[in-house]
C-alpha cells in the first residue's frame, strides 16, 4: 500500500509541474497522500481498530499537531509544529472541505503571486494564523490541525486581487441552489460567519475560528501591500459552500 501511495505521489507531482498552477495541486496531492497514510482516514491496515485506533490518531494529533500549552515551551519540535499541521487534517469532511476551498482559491492566486511567492505567503501565513490562534489560548491542551488557516490567507488574497470574481455559491437556506455573486460579496460573507462563529465558539473540541480570521487578515493585507489595484473581473469555475470546514481540534 505504501509503493501505491508513493506511485500517487510521483503522478501527482508529474501532473502539477504540467498545470498552471504547479504548487496549489501539490499542496492538495501532499495533503491527500499525508491523510491517507496517516491514521485519520481508517484506511490503513497498519494501524489498530476500535478504541485503539483512536487512542493512536490521539498521539498522532499530538505528535504533529499544534498544542498551544506546549508551542512555548522552547523545544524545536513544537516550533515546527505549526508548520506540519498545516499537511494533517482531521476527518474526511476536514479534508475535503479544506482542499475544495484550496483548489477554488488557490489557483488564482498562485498565478497572480508567482510560485515560490504563493509557496512562502500560504506557509508563513497558516504558520502565522496557528500561531496566534496559540497566542490567543495559550492553556490549551488541544491538539490543533488543518490547513484553513494557510487557506484562509489565501481566501484574503483572493478577495483583494480579484475582488469582482464571480464565485458560484451553494447556500444552504437556498436549497443548495448554485448562486454567483461576486468576491466582495462572498468572502466577507465568508469572514462574517468565522467571526460570529468565533464568538460563540467553547474552549472545548471544534473549529478554530479565530485561526480563519487571523489567516484571513493577513491575506488581504499582504495582498494589499504587495500588489497594486485589483485585477480586472473574472470568474471562479467551481462551487464552495460559504464556509470550509476549519482547523480540527481533536
Amino acid at each position: 500500500m505504501i509503493r501505491k501511495w508513493s506511485a500517487s505521489l510521483v503522478r501527482a507531482g508529474r501532473a502539477a509541474r504540467g498545470s498552471s498552477a504547479p504548487v496549489t495541486y501539490s499542496l492538495i496531492a501532499l495533503c491527500c497522500l499525508a491523510f491517507l497514510a496517516g491514521p485519520a482516514s481508517g484506511l490503513n491496515p497498519a494501524y489498530a481498530t476500535g478504541d485503539e485506533l483512536l487512542a493512536v490518531q490521539r498521539a498522532y494529533f499530538r505528535r504533529w499537531g499544534v498544542i498551544p500549552a506546549e508551542l512555548f515551551e522552547g523545544s524545536a519540535g513544537s516550533a515546527l509544529t505549526p508548520a506540519t499541521a498545516l499537511f494533517v487534517h482531521g476527518s474526511w469532511v476536514h479534508l475535503l472541505g479544506n482542499m475544495l476551498f484550496l483548489y477554488v482559491f488557490g489557483a488564482m492566486t498562485e498565478e497572480r503571486m508567482g510560485r515560490l511567492q504563493f509557496t512562502l505567503f500560504y506557509v508563513g501565513c497558516g504558520y502565522l494564523a496557528l500561531l496566534g490562534y496559540a497566542v490567543a489560548n495559550a492553556d490549551s491542551e488541544q491538539s490543533l490541525v488543518g490547513a484553513s488557516g494557510a487557506i484562509s490567507a489565501v481566501l484574503g488574497a483572493f478577495l483583494y486581487l480579484f475582488p469582482r470574481a464571480r464565485v458560484t455559491s451553494l447556500l444552504p437556506f437556498l436549497f443548495f441552489l448554485p448562486v454567483r455573486f461576486p468576491a466582495w460579496v462572498v468572502l466577507p460573507f465568508w469572514a462574517a460567519l468565522q467571526w460570529l462563529a468565533a464568538g460563540r465558539a467553547s474552549d472545548g473540541p471544534g473549529v478554530a475560528y479565530l485561526a480563519h480570521l487571523i489567516g484571513f487578515g493577513l491575506g488581504f493585507g499582504y495582498a494589499s501591500v504587495r500588489y497594486g489595484r485589483p485585477t480586472s473581473p473574472t470568474r471562479v469555475k467551481a462551487a464552495p459552500a460559504p464556509a470550509p470546514e476549519g482547523e480540527n481540534q481533536p
